[in-house]
């Protein structure tokens, strides 16, 4: 069954690569992770057409989810689900949710599902827990960039288990994606659907390959970093101890997708 996380705020560090999904987890017990996810989208590191009013830089809620190999949430190169693209586009997560819940039903590839706040910015934090499974060891999440035609970032299939013990902490480096069924070039363009729909990509700083394009950097080799996220271990020891205080900065109304 599909379990409902709740959600918790705790400050992340560190630096490593995702692993790959195909090792079998020999692992005896759950483990429990904090993710902390840190946008990195300022006017300094992307100046191009950065929003700074109706809406401004922001970032959606997450949603992520544990599971195994049986399960895609999204990947590039591949057509995003009709909940993917809810979701990139506008923020909806109901169709995505139903998605993952149906598929722990019909094949039990999917542990939990998590969730951690919007960013009302550009740049700060939002963090949850999230529970790995021997069975499910694999992290899987998205996060809309608002504003965007239908543009995200995430991680797929992130592999949390080493042959018989989990991972004490990864973080990586994220860039942008295009879900491929919205054919906007800039962060405000107007609705326009991609038909036919075509395959999840990364936005690059050369491609598009269009001046319009709002990561369009031809001087740049790669584009900076637009966000991280980080997980890390929590010990048996912390179970059940309050997280700590961290100076976020302070969140307003200013949302305007429709996840709870």
């Amino acid at each position: 069954k599909v379990i409902w996380t709740v959600l918790v705020t705790v400050l992340g560090r560190g630096s490593s690569l995702p692993v790959g999904e195909d090792a079998l987890c020999t692992a005896e017990e759950l483990a429990r992770y904090r993710i902390i996810f840190t946008g990195k989208w300022s006017q300094t590191a992307f100046p191009k057409q950065y929003p700074l009013y109706r809406p401004p830089a922001q970032w959606s809620s997450l949603l992520g989810v544990t599971h195994s190999s049986d399960y895609s949430m999204w990947k590039k190169n591949e057509y995003a689900s009709n909940g993917v693209r809810d979701f990139a586009e506008k923020g909806e997560a109901w169709a995505l949710m139903k998605e993952i819940e149906e598929a722990g039903e019909k094949i039990q590839s999917v542990h939990g599902i998590f969730s951690a706040p919007a960013i009302s910015s550009g740049t700060g934090q939002t963090s949850t827990e999230l529970e790995a499974h021997p069975r499910h060891p694999l992290v899987s999440f998205v996060v809309r960039i608002v504003p965007s035609p239908d543009w995200f970032v995430g991680i797929d299939s992130l592999n949390l288990c080493e042959g018989d013990h989990w991972m004490d902490e990864v973080s990586v480096d994220l860039f942008p994606y295009d879900a491929g069924t919205d054919s906007g070039f800039t962060f405000s363009s107007p609705n326009f659907a991609t038909i036919p729909q075509d395959t999840v990509t990364e936005i690059t700083c050369s491609s598009p390959s269009h001046p319009a394009n709002s990561f369009y950097y031809p001087k740049l080799k790669i584009l900076p970093p637009i966000a991280q996220v980080t997980l890390v271990k929590i010990k048996k020891t912390q179970l059940g101890l309050s997280a700590p205080f961290i100076n976020l900065p302070a969140k307003s109304n200013e949302i305007i997708d429709t996840v709870s």
